[in-house]
């Protein structure tokens, strides 16, 4: 269960972490480090996995079947990192993380990411195609969804919907601020993970001219939320004092 520590206080606030603790500059580099390995990982399971299309198929198409633990190993991995990256980064001052919704809500990202590689999808786009219906590769509303498939939809919640929203609450602390550059990088973090989820979920809903597509703008949202969550985690390790 998330519990946000204490933030730090005023004298604090001149570092970006609170006292001189190694141990949580270890649990922030874990936020560094989690995006570009889930998207190495996904990247060379897909290389590798049959019938598999990078430009057309989910993500989350990877953990289904017998092959699929590579992917479901995958997702709870970096999503315990980023839980852990959240207790780290919720040790850090205001000034480093945003307000304390931040850190909270890539706690959530990193649950998320945990039940999404618990609760497997259910065929997307055409693939798996040994278990896709008729038809399923231009319209995967076809499929009847499933109890595990509607949870791993729900999972998707906090890592599509709330990243964003981490991103924008960042992006309001730092105008207040004055720190316009990280501010727009943040908003713009936001509008473009939006933006392209809102893109490829209408791709695997069955939109004719977006299906072919629907892999590259989940990939898209993806490498645009995890590599600002990157970001975000390297500039409070490089704003923390030196141990």
């Amino acid at each position: 269960m998330w519990q946000a520590p204490d933030r730090a206080s005023p004298r604090a606030c001149a570092v970006g972490v609170i006292g001189n603790d190694l141990a949580v500059k270890t649990k922030i580099a874990c936020g560094v480090i989690a995006g570009p390995m889930f998207v190495s990982a996904f990247t060379a399971l897909g290389a590798r996995r049959a019938g598999y299309d990078w430009r057309r198929h989910a993500v989350s198409s990877l953990a289904f079947g017998r092959e699929g633990w590579g992917q479901r190993a995958n997702f709870m991995l970096v999503g315990a990192l980023y839980c852990v990256a959240a207790r780290g980064l919720a040790r850090s001052s205001g000034r480093v993380a945003g307000p304390a919704v931040v850190p909270a809500l890539v706690f959530a990202a990193g649950v998320g990411l945990i039940g999404s590689g618990v609760f497997v999808t259910d065929p997307v786009a055409g693939f798996p195609p040994d278990h896709a219906p008729a038809g399923a590769l231009d319209a995967a509303a076809e499929v009847a969804p499933t109890r595990s498939g509607q949870l791993h939809n729900l999972c998707a919640i906090p890592i599509f919907v709330g990243i964003p929203v981490a991103a924008l609450a960042g992006a309001g602390s730092a105008v207040r601020r004055r720190e316009y550059r990280w501010a727009a990088y943040c908003a713009a973090t936001a509008i473009g993970m939006a933006s392209a989820c809102a893109l490829f979920g209408a791709a695997f809903d069955g939109v004719p001219m977006l299906v072919p597509c629907g892999g590259v703008f989940q990939r898209m949202s993806i490498a645009t939320g995890f590599a600002w969550l990157s970001v975000l985690s390297f500039r409070a390790l490089r704003l923390a004092p030196q141990v």
